[in-house]
């Protein structure tokens, strides 16, 4: 019987399963070359002995920490918890280990945090957009550490990207918005300083409107930190203004939700008196009242796909490829034409009680 007070060791494991120590360490390190049934004993005499592999020996060996890390701007809302998600488990497909840190939108933060990882033997960085110092990727660079860049999708990044265009997916859903009649636009974006995503997405708001013959210059705009209480009390001052706007367009769902709620306090019908549109298609977005208008991100779908492409540039030492993923319409019911009466017919793509629908942003736009 093994010494419950010690410590057990590679050749305890190798004992039990009635195996070389060399195959223990093939199990572990290589498991798709050894035979099933002997990594099924090595496997019950891990448990049964509870081993825990020498982590500094098997970075040694395989010149690998087995771990990528990922920088989030926030964990306070569920923006990114579905893409990381996906990232996570098509990382743990492949064999790797997930460590994730959040900024809170601060690039002195992201910085030491990126420093952090490097300093801790990541293999890989998932980071997000790219806007930052050109140091950092020198940086990077000199560690010689690959990094991806998600949720925004530039052939001119200096890392490559899995991600969307921001700018495209906000256009096309202006689009929408002005041949349902809005004329009187508004936005509250998220912080532009340091956060391509926002920057992007007010941009595609502006290039609508002039490509339909209005004055962008015009259009009011409030940036606000992505929580809900600064949605709510952009939306307020939005809608204290002369004249007030037709429609809001939220640079994501979490600023959308504070509109929507703030609408409410101010005994206005959304979409009847004011329309109110998000961007993300995260959870929240279905089940406000009314439901949110958005532009679906395919989060999960990105996650997976820069998984793979990071693990691809960690272990074969590529590159890296960039890849433009579709974002489409989500149409609910907070958007609305100008002037729908309370009670009275839906005009336009606008879903009905139930469900959603969608459109490709190529059909809206």
């Amino acid at each position: 019987m093994p010494n419950p007070e010690a410590i057990p060791t590679l050749g305890d494991v190798a004992k039990m399963a009635g195996v070389s120590s060399a195959t223990v360490s093939r199990c572990l390190n290589a498991p798709d070359r050894v035979v099933e049934a002997t990594r099924q004993r090595v496997q019950e005499a891990i448990e049964a002995l509870g081993y825990t592999p020498n982590f500094a020996a098997r970075v040694m060996a395989a010149k690998s920490t087995m771990t990528i890390g990922a920088i989030i701007p926030t964990m306070e809302n569920a923006i990114f918890a579905r893409g990381v998600q996906a990232f996570q488990e098509e990382l743990h497909r492949q064999g790797y280990t997930l460590l994730v840190a959040s900024s809170a939108y601060r690039p002195d933060i992201e910085n030491e945090q990126i420093r952090a990882l490097v300093a801790r033997g990541a293999d890989g960085l998932l980071l997000i957009g790219h806007d930052r110092e050109a140091e950092i990727y020198d940086y990077l660079a000199r560690q010689k550490v690959p990094a991806l860049a998600a949720w925004s999708h530039s052939e001119a990044g200096q890392i490559p990207s899995i991600g969307f265009d921001n700018a495209q997916a906000m256009f096309s859903l202006t689009q929408e918005v002005i041949k349902l009649g809005h004329t009187k636009i508004a936005m509250i974006s998220g912080v532009t300083q340091g956060n391509d995503r926002a920057r992007l997405r007010l941009q595609g708001c502006r290039d609508a409107m002039e490509a339909n013959g209005l004055d962008a210059a015009k259009l009011p705009v409030i940036e606000a930190a992505y929580e809900i209480e600064h949605g709510a009390a952009a939306f307020a001052k939005l809608m204290a203004r002369s004249p007030r706007p037709s429609v809001v367009m939220c640079g994501n769902d979490v600023l959308a939700t504070g509109a929507l709620l703030c609408a409410q306090r101010l005994g206005l019908a959304v979409p009847e008196d004011v329309s109110i549109t998000g961007f993300d298609d995260i959870e929240l977005a279905r089940v406000t009242n009314p439901a949110l208008t958005t532009v679906h991100v395919p989060h999960r779908e990105m996650g997976g796909k820069a998984a793979l492409e990071l693990v691809d540039m960690v272990k074969n030492k590529s590159p890296g490829r960039s890849a433009k993923l579709p974002t489409h319409i989500t149409w609910r019911q907070s958007l609305g034409p100008v002037g729908d009466p309370v009670g009275g017919p839906v005009v336009g793509p606008v879903a009905g009680p139930v469900g959603d629908s969608a459109r490709p942003a190529s059909e809206a736009s």
